[in-house]
């Protein structure tokens, strides 16, 4: 169940304030790379800053919680106008923990949406919130992140669901 996700989508465009209100969220952690934008993009996706208002105009509220440091996540977060907790240390609780408290709600009242399941599911679930599960916008280039996405693979659901 660690790794167990509620919901998996092809791009974080494809979810809706009623599917955030439909998983009793109150509150969204989004992750930034491969989420957000690619790896180290300082540039969101085209329709991003349509979706965070279609959140705020809900009454979803939004923070960016990433592993980062300040200098990648400060200038991306000001951008798209979202708090953010950087350094997070996902799967860890801690970032997660901060989030939910700037938003004023408990864990349990909110969602994280990523694309790493060892990172941002993971630690999701270590604090007893939702999660909903994206397909990387684009694959990463490190050794790293290429054995990290192969040992993801019996987790990944056959299907991502679409807008």
């Amino acid at each position: 169940m660690l790794f167990s996700y509620n919901l998996a989508f092809e791009s974080l465009l494809d979810i809706t304030p009623d599917i955030i209100k439909g998983q009793c969220a109150k509150g969204i952690i989004l992750d930034i790379d491969n989420t957000c934008t690619t790896h180290d993009n300082p540039v969101p996706i085209e329709g991003l800053h349509e979706w965070v208002a279609s959140m705020e105009n809900a009454g979803i509220k939004l923070i960016i919680v990433s592993n980062n440091h300040e200098p990648r996540v400060r200038p991306f977060a000001e951008l798209i106008g979202l708090d953010f907790v950087c350094e997070g240390a996902k799967p860890m609780p801690k970032g997660y923990i901060e989030g939910c408290r700037r938003m004023g709600i408990k864990c349990r009242e909110g969602i994280a949406i990523g694309d790493q399941i060892y990172t941002d599911i993971l630690g999701a679930n270590l604090c007893g919130m939702r999660s909903i599960l994206l397909r990387p916008i684009e694959p990463e280039k490190t050794m790293f992140f290429r054995f990290k996405r192969w040992a993801e693979k019996p987790f990944l659901p056959k299907v991502y669901r679409r807008g």
